[in-house]
């Protein structure tokens, strides 16, 4: 995969230098080993200078409504559809030409933010352990007592946070709450993100995980006997089938408005959506683009993926004290 971010920055590279321009800041609950690459090669070809303030997507969602009008923030990228809701109200409505080419369901109705790529929400497994056979069928089976001290759970990270929300949307609040009360009963492992989790299996510390479709494969990029799989939940429409994506929005207080759409239009652009599936392994949001994969594709994931309006997703906060509820935080 390096020969893709390598092609990516020197093909850019090539172009003739451009004028300075004006910096913009961007607020990146995206990992610096992810993005990094991407926005070098924006700066490569624009010329417009990227400041980078990394953090969890939550943590910098809970920022930017503490600063308000007051951010020096231009631009917002997080991992969550869910996050993007908490803080929609302080984004501007991007103009319909710059996301025209991304399907109405993977942007705001009123296109105050737009997604960068897709990932489906994945069963990842110990291939020692586990037996393919005795998985689980729906998400909600996790709570069966022979999963007890078996599940990796990253109770924190902005995508189980995104997860969870859209469980209530779907299921309502009592049975996600039930379903939270039977995870924390069956004593899961509190891993820090999903790459812990998915090392947690690796280890023997755990058994099982929700977590991204694109994780796993970065172990076996390194390790190809690595003792994990991954699958999606049998049961069509599973709410544990559900299929989430990273976006970005520009905030309204920002004084660099064209800059930081510039931004966006890179980031659809097919080298750079390319580069996402490509690189880090997820899912394009721009049809046309070229995957060559062979593991869980977007085509198995749209099959199997519940009905959920990314818009509807924002209640973050009434998710974590649904989490504290359960003693899971």
């Amino acid at each position: 995969m390096k020969t893709l971010r390598n092609a990516l920055i020197a093909t850019v590279a090539l172009a003739a230098p451009m004028p300075a321009l004006a910096d913009i800041t961007l607020y990146s609950g995206r990992g610096e080993a992810l993005v990094a690459p991407i926005i070098d090669a924006f700066t490569a070809e624009t010329g417009i200078n990227v400041n980078v303030r990394y953090a969890g997507t939550a943590e910098l969602a809970v920022l930017l409504q503490e600063e308000g009008d007051a951010s020096p923030a231009d631009l917002y990228w997080a991992q969550d559809a869910a996050a993007l809701g908490a803080v929609v109200d302080l984004f501007a409505v991007l103009p319909e030409a710059l996301v025209a080419n991304v399907p109405a369901a993977y942007r705001d109705t009123e296109n105050r933010w737009v997604a960068t790529s897709g990932r489906g929400r994945v069963v990842a497994y110990s291939t020692e352990r586990v037996d393919a056979s005795e998985l689980p069928a729906s998400m909600f089976d996790l709570t069966d007592e022979k999963w007890k001290g078996r599940i990796a759970l990253p109770a924190t990270n902005g995508s189980f946070l995104a997860h969870v929300t859209a469980m209530r949307v779907v299921h309502g609040d009592d049975a996600t709450r039930e379903w939270l009360q039977g995870i924390a009963a069956n004593e899961p492992v509190a891993v820090r993100n999903n790459t812990a989790g998915i090392q947690a299996i690796g280890d023997g510390e755990a058994d099982i995980a929700i977590t991204n479709n694109y994780y796993l494969s970065r172990f076996l990029n390194r390790d190809a006997d690595f003792p994990v799989n991954q699958t999606l939940f049998s049961n069509e429409g599973d709410i544990g089938n559900l299929l989430l994506v990273a976006g970005m929005g520009v905030l309204n207080s920002s004084h660099h408005q064209d800059e930081a759409q510039a931004f966006i239009e890179f980031l659809l652009s097919p080298a750079a959506q390319q580069y996402f599936t490509g690189e880090v392994a997820e899912f394009p949001i721009v049809p046309g683009t070229i995957v060559t994969r062979r593991d869980i594709n977007i085509d198995d994931v749209i099959r199997v993926a519940p009905e959920v309006d990314l818009n509807t997703i924002g209640d973050l906060e009434g998710t974590l004290e649904m989490l504290r509820e359960a003693g899971l935080i």
